[in-house]
């Protein structure tokens, strides 16, 4: 089941004055639009790149609309970094056979994960992280670095140990993509967490999306590489 945007509208790219904003010609006007994706996006929003806007519903906001993807060249790229979560929440009973219940924003001891999952048998806590950055048919995590992204790691490996299932989402905001890899140029000590993770017992795994300009729905499988390449 995809997720559905309404109201949407192109416009060109001019500037970011600061992570929550951004200044689109949209119909050769200059607006202010809030962008729905707190990373950096150096790579995407290059000045006079197309980008897509949903237009609000509520005059009382100050933003009339949300900066929710761009094109790379032909590439459209869903950068929403709410609706990794969206999406993965109607994705996980295909996920996983014969799920009783999905608990989303779940505490556990000092931790809070994006799911907590039970099934007929197992007990599961599952981390999603949103991937934007792509480089040649790889897709990379994280585009800046994340001390958060390490420590939810380092928990999912805690409960492992502790006798549940732990995974790990990458959901790939796009159409394309030929493997996945943790970005050790930008954060190596995240690219190491994952694979201590791994070796504990977490699972990783990585699925690209079906990306219109209105919709995003997760779809197939992309492989994991954890060995750093050169």
């Amino acid at each position: 089941m995809s997720y559905k945007y309404k109201n949407i509208r192109r416009g060109k790219f001019i500037s970011r004055p600061n992570r929550f904003i951004a200044n689109v010609e949209i119909d050769g006007e200059v607006c202010v639009c809030h962008v729905k994706n707190t990373g950096r996006c150096k790579e995407l929003l290059i000045k006079g790149c197309t980008v897509i806007l949903e237009e609000s519903s509520n005059p009382a906001r100050k933003t009339k609309y949300d900066l929710i993807a761009v094109y790379k060249g032909e590439l459209l790229i869903n950068m929403d970094s709410q609706v990794p979560n969206k999406c993965a929440a109607e994705f996980i009973p295909q996920l996983f056979e014969n799920v009783t219940l999905i608990k989303p924003e779940c505490t556990h001891k000092n931790s809070r994960f994006d799911f907590y999952i039970e099934t007929a048998r197992d007990k599961i806590f599952l981390e999603v992280k949103g991937v934007t950055l792509e480089e040649n048919g790889t897709v990379k995590f994280p585009d800046a670095p994340t001390e958060r992204g390490v420590k939810h790691l380092k928990e999912l490996a805690e409960c492992v140990s502790e006798g549940y299932g732990a995974y790990v989402l990458f959901v790939v905001q796009m159409n394309r993509a030929e493997r996945f890899m943790p970005n050790y140029d930008t954060h190596p000590e995240f690219g190491q967490a994952l694979r201590e993770a791994v070796q504990a017992g977490v699972k990783a795994l990585a699925y690209r999306c079906d990306v219109a300009e209105d919709s995003i729905e997760i779809c197939g499988e992309v492989p994991v590489i954890l060995s750093e390449q050169k």
